[in-house]
């Protein structure tokens, strides 16, 4: 069986696509990439109140068609009942799409460094690790002393 080269390596790769309220989902991919170098398979679609619902929808279309290849696209999105959520949800019909609401930084490295996992495992790795990554320091502190 011949080997797979690197870039058909990566397009086995779960999509990730986050979807915010302004700015916040391009902002969290920047430090993603901060903390793990470049990542491929990714986009980021903001949800402006300049932009029409249209032309949201299309953008979204769009980038879960660029970031289909084969095991799905994870969309994670700001606020659960919000537009981007609720206009995530409503594109699930169109192929192997999940939806992650409440996205997080924790969440988020999880989600791209276990990308080769299937799109349902990498759905309960993702909630897992959002929900992880709620801490309060002082309540740990307190509990040292």
């Amino acid at each position: 069986m011949a080997e797979m080269s690197e870039s058909q390596a990566e397009a086995r790769q779960v999509g990730v696509l986050v979807v915010t309220h302004g700015e916040f989902g391009a902002a969290l991919l920047d430090a993603a990439q901060m903390i793990l170098g470049p990542q491929q398979g990714t986009r980021s679609v903001s949800v402006l109140v300049s932009r029409g619902v249209d032309e949201i929808v299309s953008e979204l279309k769009a980038a879960l068609s660029k970031l289909e290849s084969g095991l799905g696209v994870l969309v994670l999105t700001d606020l659960f009942g919000g537009t981007p959520t609720t206009l995530s949800l409503s594109l699930r019909k169109l192929g192997n799409i999940e939806v992650v609401a409440g996205v997080n930084l924790p969440m988020l490295l999880k989600v791209l460094q276990t990308r080769t996992a299937s799109l349902a495992e990498l759905t309960a790795q993702a909630k897992a690790a959002g929900l992880q990554g709620i801490v309060v320091p002082g309540e740990m502190l307190r509990k040292k002393s």
